[in-house]
């Protein structure tokens, strides 16, 4: 199929840009790397009379690192990531959850930013960005603003952000300390949208107690989701003392809304969810305790 007719704008500067969503508001659609928008489109599982594509932007592009945090323009590209010495370092959890997203060529291609804001709640970064408790930097013509993940991802591919709203960049806060980070997820294949999928940071003090703890899932449910059930029955407990199948049971245990489809039940989902969490855990757990 081919997308429903639609006028394309390609603005010269952020400005510009927001000036259109201004004027446009919800009949326009930004568009950035295109890996998730346009087979919508295609398949007309989306309409829009206009799209505005921000990725020629260079304001919105690239990656800073200071102590405190890494901050991700909207538009960098998913590869640019992977592969950033500097990300890896300071935000590992990161560089290992992107090359679980499509394949290299959708990676040289799609966007953090737009991700994110695509909101797909079998997406890897929309889940890291909630474990990790990133903030997105949201601008409108005539102002700016900071929304944090956990109240970010509203619906099924739908955020917070306004009509006349663009997602600029993504920052995501340093862990310090003993830390380790994991992502476990099952597909069908590589590449494919994951069945279910966890990601997991923690971190341990200097007796091996927890004191942080983030455990995100995907793939499970109509937006992505933070376990803060089981984040907060392992907090102050030595890692021993925590089991992972317990954690993992604990993380799906009481979701209602747990995706039913031709991958699978929504007790399949569940079962694989907390198989996933318990994974993730022990690899995140085995790295902090070996920091």
């Amino acid at each position: 199929m081919k997308p429903a007719v639609f006028a394309y704008h390609a603005p010269a500067s952020v400005e510009e840009a927001l000036d259109l969503l201004r004027e446009l508001g919800d009949d326009a659609k930004v568009l950035a790397g295109g890996q998730s928008l346009v087979p919508m489109l295609s398949m007309r599982l989306s309409v829009f009379p206009h799209l505005i594509d921000v990725g020629n932007l260079g304001e919105l592009d690239g990656i800073r690192i200071d102590e405190e945090r890494v901050t991700v323009g909207a538009i960098t590209c998913d590869s640019l990531v992977e592969r950033d010495a500097g990300v890896a370092d300071a935000a590992p959890l990161l560089s290992r959850v992107t090359p679980y997203i499509g394949h290299l060529a959708i990676r040289n291609r799609g966007t953090l930013g737009g991700s994110i804001a695509h909101a797909d709640p079998a997406g890897e970064y929309p889940a890291a960005a909630l474990a990790l408790d990133a903030e997105m930097v949201v601008r409108s013509a005539g102002s700016q603003r900071r929304v944090g993940a956990s109240e970010f991802f509203t619906g099924l591919w739908s955020t917070a952000l306004n009509p006349e709203e663009l997602l600029v960049e993504v920052d995501f806060p340093r862990w310090k300390g003993r830390s380790g980070f994991a992502v476990a997820e099952h597909a069908r294949r590589h590449g494919d949208f994951a069945i279910a999928g966890a990601v997991v940071g923690v971190t341990l003090d200097a007796d091996d107690r927890i004191v942080r703890a983030g455990i995100g899932l995907f793939g499970m449910a109509s937006t992505p989701l933070r376990a803060s059930t089981a984040e907060a029955d392992v907090i102050g407990r030595t890692y021993t003392d925590c089991d992972s199948e317990q954690i993992g049971h604990l993380s799906v245990e009481g979701l209602d809304d747990v995706v039913a489809d031709t991958s699978g039940s929504a007790q399949y989902r569940r079962q694989v969810g907390a198989a996933m969490v318990a994974r993730a855990w022990s690899e995140a757990v085995n790295e902090a305790s070996n920091a």
